[in-house]
C-alpha cells in the first residue's frame, strides 16, 4: 500500500517538476538537473517493487532517497537565485519532503523486517 501511495506521489511530483521547467526561459543545465532528479525518484521506487531481493528492494529506495535530497538542492537554488517564484518553490519542497519521509520510513522498515527475517 505505501509502496503505491509513493508511485503515485512521486509520479505527480514528476510531472509537477516537468512543467515547472517547462515554464523556465533559459537556464537548460539546470532544469536538466532537476528533471533528471525529480524524475529518478520515481523510477527508482517503480524499479525497487520489481527487486531481485528485499536488499535490492532496500537499495532501489536509498537511491530515490539520495534524488529527493539533490532535487531539494535544485529547488534551493531556483528559489536563491530568484528563477523560479519562491511560492512555488515552496509547493515543490514540501511535496518532495512528504516523499521523503514516506522513503525513509519504508527504508527503516524494510531494513526492520529484513533482520528479524
Amino acid at each position: 500500500m505505501a509502496e503505491s501511495r509513493l508511485r503515485d506521489l512521486s509520479t505527480e511530483f514528476a510531472v509537477d517538476v516537468l512543467h515547472l521547467c517547462d515554464s523556465i526561459n533559459g537556464h537548460y543545465s539546470l532544469k536538466n538537473q532537476i528533471e533528471r532528479s525529480a524524475t529518478s525518484i520515481g523510477a527508482n521506487i517503480h524499479e525497487a517493487n520489481y527487486g531481485h531481493s528485499r536488499a535490492d528492494f532496500i537499495s532501489k529506495f536509498q537511491i530515490a532517497l539520495k534524488e529527493c535530497y539533490e532535487t531539494e538542492y535544485w529547488l534551493e537554488l531556483f528559489a536563491k537565485a530568484e528563477i523560479v517564484d519562491e511560492d512555488i518553490i515552496k509547493v515543490l519542497y514540501n511535496k518532495c519532503g512528504k516523499i521523503r519521509r514516506l522513503l525513509i520510513a519504508s527504508i527503516n522498515t524494510a531494513k526492520k523486517n529484513k533482520e528479524q527475517a
